[in-house]
C-alpha cells in the first residue's frame, strides 16, 4: 500500500501516463478502421437492449453479432426490453451528410459500433426476456408511463429516457445551454448519493460499508439506465474519490481525474468523440482545477455565478462546433434552474415514484420551466452565431479560457471571440456552395464582407421535418452567417414557397 500511494502521489508519474494513453488512443482512433462483422445476411437474431416507437414506426436496438439498428412498421407492441428477436430484412448502411459541417449520422454510429441499420420485413419473438435489468426497466417504466402529470419528465429523471419530450421543448433545453439538466449526469448521481448516505449512516457508522454500499447501487443503477459515456465517467471518478478518501492515498484531484480519462479510455477510446462525455468530462474537470478560485465566493449567490460562469466558458467551444451558436443567458438560466431541479423537481420525481397520486406537485415547476425555455428560444434573447470553429481554434480557445480563468487581466480570449464573431465580414473570399436537399439543389452564393445570395430552398413543407430547419438554416449558421441578403425562388410550387417562409421566419 505505501508503494502504491509513492508511485500514485509522486508529481509526474500519472500525468505521463495519461498523456501516452490519450496519444495512443488518438492514433487508434486516426489510424486504426472498425470492420463489421455482417456483410449480406438477410436474418439476425439478438436481444432487444433498447426500443423507441414514434408514431406508427418503431426502432429497435438489437445486439446479435455487433449492434444493429431494427426499423419496422405497424409492429406488434408487445415486444420488451431483453427479448430475443429473430429479424428478416435488408442491410442498409447509415446516412452520411451530404451538407458540409452538419450532424453526421453514420459516423455517429460508427463511433457506437453500429454499422447497418436493417430494415425489417417481419421480427418473430423467440424467447421472452430473461435479464433482470431489462425486466426491472421495463416495470419501472410501466408504472411511471401511469403517472397522470409530467410522466415523462420522471421516466427522464429516474431512466434517462427522453424519447417522451416534444422536440420543440428539448431543442429549446438545447439552445438554452440547459440540456445538461435534463438528463442523468454527475448532479444527479451526487443527489443519489447524498440520499443514500444520508440513509446509511443513521444504520451504520463503518465507512467502508457504507461507501460500499453506495458504489455497487450505483453500479446497478448504471445498468439499468444504460452505460452512457457521461454516466459511466460519473460512477469513475464517485469510485476513484472514495477509494483516495477511505485509503488515505492524498492522491491529487486532478490526477484522479486524469485516471478517469485514462480509465474511460481503456475502456472505450471513442468515448472521446461523445459530446456528452466531453461535456461532462471538460465541465468537472475545470471545476475542479479552479476549486480554490470557487472557494473564495463568499456568497451562494457568488459561488453559483462562479459555477455557472466557469461551466459555460468550457462548455462553450464544445457548442459552438455542434451547434454553431450559444446562449449568453444560458449563466443565469442555469443560476436559476439548477437550484429548481436540483431541490425540487429531481427529489420530488422520485417521491412521485413512490407515490404516483401526488405527481400534481411538479406540473406547475415543469410548466414554468418549459415556459422560460420556449419564450427564450422562440424569441432568440441572448442567441450568437459563430461559423464552424477549426479543431486549432477550439485548442488555442481552451487556453485562452484557461489563462482567463487564472487570472482575469488576460483579454485575449475576448479578442478571439470578437475576431471569431466578425470573421464573415472581414472575410475577403467568394465561394458558391452547392446544398443537396434531396429533390434537387439549393445554392448559396457567398459574395465578399459577408453578402450573400440563396437560390432555392428545397424541402417539403408538408413534412415533418422541414429540410430548411433541419439542414439548412443550420448549414447558413455554421458559416457564421445571422442573414441572407437575397433569397431567389426559381420555382412557384407550394413547397418552395412554404419552405422559403420557414427560412424568412426562422433566419432573419
Amino acid at each position: 500500500m505505501n508503494r502504491l500511494r509513492y508511485i500514485l502521489r509522486h508529481r509526474y508519474i500519472i500525468k505521463i501516463f495519461a498523456l501516452i494513453i490519450l496519444i495512443i488512443s488518438i492514433l487508434r482512433i486516426s489510424l486504426i478502421k472498425k470492420e463489421s462483422n455482417y456483410h449480406d445476411e438477410t436474418v439476425f437474431t439478438g436481444t432487444i437492449y433498447k426500443i423507441k416507437t414514434k408514431d406508427n414506426k418503431t426502432t429497435i436496438y438489437l445486439n446479435a453479432k455487433e449492434k444493429i439498428i431494427v426499423n419496422y412498421y405497424n409492429i406488434d407492441n408487445n415486444l420488451k426490453l431483453g427479448d430475443l428477436i429473430k429479424v428478416t430484412g435488408e442491410l442498409s448502411i447509415p446516412n452520411n451528410n451530404t451538407i458540409p459541417n452538419l450532424f453526421n449520422y453514420r459516423n455517429y454510429l460508427y463511433n457506437n459500433d453500429i454499422f447497418y441499420i436493417v430494415k425489417a420485413s417481419s421480427i418473430n419473438k423467440i424467447a421472452n426476456n430473461t435479464n433482470i435489468i431489462y425486466y426491472l426497466k421495463d416495470k419501472l417504466s410501466n408504472r411511471i408511463s401511469k403517472i397522470k402529470y409530467s410522466h415523462e419528465y420522471i421516466e427522464l429523471f429516474v431512466l434517462g429516457n427522453n424519447n417522451y419530450l416534444e422536440e420543440d421543448i428539448k431543442n429549446s433545453f438545447k439552445f438554452n445551454g440547459i440540456s445538461h439538466l435534463f438528463s442523468i449526469s454527475g448532479m444527479h448521481i451526487s443527489l443519489f448519493v447524498s440520499i443514500i448516505l444520508y440513509i446509511l449512516k443513521r444504520i451504520s457508522y463503518n465507512n467502508y460499508f457504507n461507501y460500499g454500499i453506495v458504489i455497487l447501487f450505483l453500479i446497478f443503477y448504471s445498468l439499468l439506465i444504460g452505460n452512457s459515456p457521461s454516466i459511466i465517467r460519473s460512477l469513475i471518478m464517485y469510485i476513484l474519490f472514495t477509494i483516495n478518501k477511505l485509503f488515505n492515498l492524498k492522491i491529487n484531484k486532478i490526477d484522479i481525474m486524469l485516471l478517469v480519462l485514462v480509465i474511460i479510455i481503456l475502456i472505450n477510446p471513442y468515448y472521446l468523440l461523445n459530446t456528452s462525455f466531453e461535456y461532462s468530462y471538460l465541465i468537472s474537470f475545470y471545476l475542479i482545477l479552479f476549486s480554490n478560485k470557487i472557494k473564495k465566493c463568499k456568497t451562494k449567490l457568488h459561488k453559483s455565478l462562479c459555477i455557472s460562469y466557469i461551466s459555460f466558458l468550457v462548455a462553450f467551444p464544445i457548442t459552438i462546433y455542434n451547434s454553431f451558436e450559444v446562449n449568453i443567458i444560458s449563466i443565469i438560466l442555469n443560476i436559476i434552474f439548477v437550484p429548481l431541479i436540483s431541490f425540487i423537481v429531481f427529489p420530488l420525481s422520485l417521491i412521485i415514484l413512490l407515490i404516483p397520486k401526488i405527481s400534481f406537485l411538479i406540473y406547475p415547476f415543469i410548466k414554468l420551466i418549459e415556459g422560460i425555455s420556449l419564450f427564450i428560444s422562440s424569441n432568440k434573447i441572448g442567441f450568437i452565431i459563430f461559423n464552424k470553429p477549426s479543431l486549432l481554434i477550439i485548442i488555442i480557445y481552451y487556453i485562452l479560457i484557461t489563462l482567463f480563468i487564472y487570472n482575469y487581466k488576460y483579454f485575449y480570449l475576448i479578442i478571439l471571440i470578437i475576431f471569431h464573431k466578425l470573421y464573415p465580414y472581414i472575410d475577403n473570399s467568394f465561394y458558391i456552395q452547392v446544398l443537396d436537399v434531396g429533390q434537387g439543389d439549393s445554392i448559396l452564393l457567398s459574395y465578399p464582407h459577408n453578402t450573400n445570395t440563396l437560390i432555392d430552398t428545397g424541402g417539403n413543407y408538408l413534412s415533418n421535418n422541414s429540410f430548411v430547419l433541419t439542414n439548412t438554416i443550420p448549414y447558413l449558421k455554421s458559416k457564421g452567417l445571422t442573414k441572407l441578403n437575397y433569397l431567389i425562388i426559381t420555382h412557384g410550387d407550394f413547397d418552395h414557397v412554404g419552405e422559403a417562409i420557414n427560412l424568412v421566419n426562422n433566419f432573419k
